[in-house]
């Protein structure tokens, strides 16, 4: 299968396109290295693939690169929590209105099967239960209660402490930041090209991921990351909250199997079809900290307090849908993969510094 590969030399893309051509695919990278996320040159192990450097809102580029696709794994997007407020045009422009013209330009090619790169921060906080009222949507966190380092959500019928669980796929969906917002709309925006066009999408809804060729050293980049690089400077991480938010932490190289996977199998025609592509295995962000910095031997980490604005306090995934339609298991151990993120290579983007 020729498959085309967009953001093809990030982070999760690169990975992707190993693992595609490692099965026998055929597959064609299409990237804008943005700043925000490359340094200044080409990614060297992107050179083993075909490359096109050029901008997914591009509708010449992308008539051009679809010729003879079988299928589009869309990785591109902006990611990470950002800046400020002022992101928010970029983001719209890079991630919907990105998906919006390749969505279109997949159409006139006559391109019917694509794998989303989604994510978690749609479902805005995760599933929650009250011993009283059962699952329940959380009153939203106060100020006043983050202040006082009330970090838990309270059950909006009784106000008592509520018991996270692992959410799946049909919860609810309310993204709580700008970069949220447009992966909700990437999902929108397929959804109604499968429905009008009778194509077939996957829209993995990635978790925590972390890994080789992370970028470093940027607002965009995760919190796996961050950390990291506060150990490099021989500092220790800051960790937000009381770090017992919780999260699923997942491997690169296991999304990057479960995009092989949904390559292999079709939905029905006409629908796009949410996957948690998680570990199954939840830990606290003290917890990927901690064991980070026992790896790198560097200072424990350091509880700051505080919140930003858009966060959740727990979002953990059901793995089951995964199991059940794509045959995925994620096989990294967070111990492992932690002991290896310790010393794996990295990417520095060109605006670091």
């Amino acid at each position: 299968m020729r498959v085309l590969i967009t953001g093809g030399a990030g982070f999760v893309g690169s990975h992707v396109a190993d693992r595609l051509a490692a099965g026998g695919h055929d597959v064609v990278l299409l990237d804008a290295l943005l700043p925000q996320a490359h340094g200044a040159r080409r990614p060297a192990w992107t050179s083993a693939h075909p490359f096109v450097h050029g901008d997914v809102r591009d509708p010449d580029v992308l008539a051009t690169v679809l010729r003879g696709v079988d299928a589009v794994c869309h990785q591109a997007a902006m990611v990470g929590h950002g800046v400020d407020a002022s992101d928010a045009p970029a983001y719209a422009a890079h991630n919907d209105l990105g998906t919006a013209v390749l969505l279109a330009a997949m159409h006139a090619a006559g391109v019917g099967r694509l794998v989303l790169a989604g994510s978690m921060v749609v479902y805005g906080e995760g599933r929650y239960d009250c011993a009283e009222h059962g699952t329940v949507r959380p009153s939203p966190r106060l100020p006043a209660d983050l202040d006082a380092g009330r970090f838990d959500p309270r059950c909006p019928e009784c106000l008592h402490p509520l018991a996270p669980g692992l959410v799946p796929e049909d919860a609810p969906l309310e993204p709580r930041s700008t970069y949220a917002a447009t992966k909700l709309a990437q999902e929108h925006l397929a959804a109604a090209w499968a429905r009008q066009t009778g194509g077939t999408v996957w829209a993995l809804r990635y978790h925590n991921v972390y890994g080789p060729r992370m970028p470093r050293d940027t607002p965009y980049a995760g919190v796996a990351s961050i950390f990291r690089s506060a150990l490099e400077r021989g500092t220790a991480p800051r960790v937000l909250e009381d770090g017992r938010q919780r999260r699923d932490f997942v491997h690169v190289t296991d999304v990057a199997e479960a995009n092989a996977l949904a390559l292999a199998r079709d939905p029905a025609a006409g629908t796009c079809v949410p996957v948690n592509v998680c570990s199954g295995e939840p830990h606290t962000v003290g917890e990927l900290a901690a064991a980070l910095a026992a790896a790198m031997g560097g200072p424990p980490p350091v509880v700051m307090g505080g919140s930003r604005p858009g966060d959740v306090r727990h979002v953990t995934a059901d793995p089951t849908r995964a199991g059940e339609l794509l045959g995925f298991r994620a096989r990294t151990a967070f111990a492992d993969g932690i002991a290896a993120f310790a010393t794996a290579p990295l990417r520095a983007p060109a605006t670091a510094g």
